[in-house]
């Protein structure tokens, strides 16, 4: 096979940031859909459990758009935004994201595999885009 045949090696900048926010909304709308599912069907402790993990798989998407964002601006020399702005904002979310943790597993007395299932929601949507490219 020729690398023109190849869709991963046609995929470019523009592809990996629709990839990425149609993942993000895919995680968003699925982690609220089924934290309404689980919140009446197994109660509202573990509903809000696994929307804990969306939150975090949504902002971890959302955090890893800024960085493609930071890299690409900087491969291409251009004017993005700085690298203390990325690396504080980066840390930051990584603070939230410990904190959602804490609080929901020491305060919520759910099922801790909603709170598993909502962090692997970014991962499902990941590969779904993948999957989507690469059948493209």
């Amino acid at each position: 096979m020729t690398e023109s045949s190849q869709p991963l090696f046609s995929f470019s900048d523009a592809d990996l940031k629709t990839a990425l926010r149609r993942a993000t909304q895919g995680t968003a709308i699925a982690g609220v859909v089924l934290a309404i599912v689980l919140a009446v069907s197994r109660g509202w402790q573990t509903g809000v459990l696994l929307l804990a993990g969306a939150v975090i798989s949504v902002t971890g998407l959302w955090e890893w758009q800024r960085l493609v964002v930071f890299i690409n601006a900087k491969l291409d020399k251009q004017q993005g935004p700085g690298a203390a702005r990325v690396m504080t904002t980066f840390f930051l979310r990584l603070l939230f994201a410990g904190g959602i943790l804490y609080v929901s597993l020491k305060c919520l007395h759910g099922s801790v595999y909603a709170l598993v299932g909502g962090l692997g929601l970014g991962i499902f949507f990941l590969t779904v885009e993948a999957v989507r490219m690469i059948r493209s």
